[in-house]
């Protein structure tokens, strides 16, 4: 493999990573009875970042989007999108077999 077939392997993957919405968010917190803090801590971000993310303040940038969304997906939740578009959230297939 070279170098560059790495980097647009890593670039696919955060694309992907860095798709999440301010709803998608909130649901699947709500879902797994994470606060703000906890969704914080797990992704290693700051407070500020989740809240305003979901309040629509702004959106972080794509590393950083990419952990909140690996820490709700390693909690057991999946977010859903349809041609491009979040959609909703589901219990993942790995949660289901536990």
């Amino acid at each position: 493999m070279c170098l560059s077939t790495i980097f647009v392997e890593i670039a696919i993957e955060n694309s992907y990573l860095s798709r999440m919405s301010p709803e998608q968010c909130r649901a699947a917190r709500g879902w797994l009875g994470l606060s703000q803090d906890d969704l914080a801590k797990r992704a290693n971000v700051s407070l500020s970042t989740v809240r305003d993310f979901e309040k629509g303040r702004h959106v972080p940038i794509a590393a950083t989007l990419a952990a909140m969304r690996r820490a709700i997906e390693a909690a057991g939740v999946e977010l859903i999108h349809e041609e491009e578009k979040a959609v909703g959230i589901r219990l993942s297939r790995d949660a289901h077999a536990s």
